[in-house]
């Protein structure tokens, strides 16, 4: 029995991996290692996962219908997915859009259709977003809410996941999860998050760039709160029977300010931040915050992080990656 998890050297995929094999189980991770963002971070991410015969990587494009189709072929007892896999971030959807398209929607699909095929499939968990509460503007944000007013691109597509889930769960009974994530943090993290450009224009003395306005906030989520999250949701599919296309929100049911976050990064790292002020782009909402109500009631998660904890953790790691001192 096997453990499918897409984007494994990605920063969740990473640590849902490690998770996953800890545990006594053992994961075949697929990822295309695609050069969004660096490709060396990515590689040692996965270098700090076994190679033994708990962990079996293939380097994988999910849209590639042929290889995932023959990797399952050969992988017939998988029992669950965590898919992980997708095209990040929301600026950058405005300037590469077909990207985002074809990994969220186009590889999303195709991971459902061969998913649908396996005889021993359990659970499917899939990675969305909060930006798909998009223009919302009622905290905090509740799976009830109405989500057709995305923001981004990259909102779009993945909101459209959530659809094309809620279809094959109706047509093919296939049991799955989305959890939309609120700004995962930490450790091991991605260098195009805010919090780790802002550590190394902190650390170099360059300049960081803020957004105008006093209401920017984020519900800032801690990477082991959310692969806690993750495992928990895991082991509840839904019931025989139940509506299809599950969503749950995973945040730390708390929208704290950016002004704090480089307030802490500046006690952690021991310099002081220069800034520079810019309005708000379009593409990015002014505040988030999750109600994390339903993915408590069906397992028992809370977050357990505060920011003034975790940013130490993470400027500790980015310290030693970097060579920080």
């Amino acid at each position: 029995m096997s453990i499918l998890v897409t984007g494994c050297a990605g920063f969740v995929g990473a640590y849902v991996t490690k998770a996953l094999i800890a545990r006594g189980q053992r994961v075949v991770g697929i990822d295309n290692l695609d050069a969004y963002y660096d490709q060396q971070l990515k590689q040692a991410r996965l270098d700090r996962l076994c190679a033994g015969p708990e962990f079996h990587f293939e380097r994988l494009d999910l849209t590639d219908r042929d290889g995932l189709a023959g990797l399952l072929d050969r992988e017939a007892g998988i029992t669950a997915i965590v898919h992980l896999a997708a095209q990040a971030g929301v600026r950058y959807s405005l300037v590469d859009p077909y990207a985002y398209v074809n990994a969220n929607v186009l590889g999303h699909v195709t991971l459902l259709e061969a998913a649908r095929r396996l005889p021993r499939l359990d659970h499917l968990v899939y990675a969305s977003s909060s930006s798909v509460y998009g223009l919302n503007d009622q905290l905090p944000f509740r799976e009830s809410q109405r989500v057709d007013r995305p923001g981004s691109l990259y909102a779009a597509t993945k909101r459209s996941g959530e659809l094309i889930a809620h279809a094959y769960g109706h047509l093919f009974a296939l049991p799955q999860t989305g959890l939309r994530f609120f700004t995962v943090y930490g450790p091991w993290g991605r260098p195009d998050m805010a919090y780790y450009a802002f550590a190394r224009a902190i650390a170099d003395g360059s300049e960081i760039t803020l957004y105008e306005g006093c209401g920017l906030a984020r519900d800032f989520t801690y990477i082991d709160d959310v692969v806690d999250g993750v495992l928990r949701v895991l082991d509840h599919p839904p019931a025989a029977g139940d509506a299809p296309g599950r969503t749950l929100n995973l945040g730390n049911h708390r929208s704290e300010p950016v002004a704090l976050l480089v307030s802490l990064l500046e006690q952690a790292l021991g310099r002081g931040a220069r800034t520079r002020l810019i309005p708000r782009p379009a593409t990015d909402i002014e505040a988030t915050w999750a109600s994390v109500e339903a993915i408590e009631a069906l397992t028992g998660w809370t977050p357990k992080t505060r920011l003034q904890d975790g940013i130490p953790r993470f400027v500790a790691w980015f310290r030693a990656y970097h060579g920080v001192v």
